[in-house]
């Protein structure tokens, strides 16, 4: 049974608010939620520029057709919630928490994941443009279908992921990419920047 929500107006989203089975459609361009508790909510076609929620908890939400720039979620947490459609830009996710979080579809680039932890996290049939893994924590995340444009693994620490469903162009940190799974043919497309950034010269 599809869950039910309560209609909300933009209005709600606000510092500290706690939000319980409430859908928002509106323009949320510019507002402040820090630490804000989105609980079983759904935000549809929301515009999130310049968003501002710090420390916000989302908590089995969707966000669906979402789009937007400048959006800051900076160490905020997420549980068992599903991103499907987005079109982002310059998202700060920097020390946030996803656990069982579902990322499908859509286009987000300057994904700013840095020192952020990922359990169970699946990124599926999307663009990402320059993500920014670089020092966080990634255990049990799977890339199917996506493409990864320029990501940065810099100092990240991998358990379980899987990146042999994607396409990877240009990327940085490969040293820290112990406990990932490639496949074959990655393997060889990626072997001359793997050369290149551990130091290695290449005979002709």
């Amino acid at each position: 049974m599809a869950p039910m929500y309560t209609p909300g107006e933009p209005s709600l989203v606000s510092p500290d608010a706690d939000l319980d089975g409430i859908e928002l459609t509106g323009d949320l361009t510019g507002r402040h939620a820090g630490n804000a508790r989105f609980l079983e909510c759904r935000l549809e076609g929301c515009d999130l520029s310049g968003l501002s929620a710090p420390r916000a908890r989302f908590t089995d939400t969707t966000l669906y057709a979402v789009r937007g720039a400048g959006v800051d979620l900076a160490e905020s947490q997420w549980m068992d919630c599903c991103v499907a459609g987005a079109r982002l830009g310059a998202v700060q996710l920097y020390g946030a928490e996803l656990r069982r979080v579902r990322v499908e579809g859509g286009k987000i680039d300057y994904l700013n994941l840095r020192g952020a932890a990922l359990h169970d996290v699946v990124f599926a049939d999307c663009v990402l443009t320059e993500p920014d893994f670089g020092s966080a924590r990634l255990t049990g995340v799977r890339f199917d279908g996506c493409r990864l444009v320029a990501p940065d693994f810099s100092q990240a620490a991998l358990a379980k992921v899987d990146l042999s469903g994607a396409e990877i162009v240009a990327p940085r940190g490969l040293t820290s990419l112990s406990g990932a799974t490639i496949s074959r043919l990655q393997l060889l497309d990626l072997a001359p920047a793997l050369a290149d950034q551990l130091g290695i010269s290449v005979a002709d």
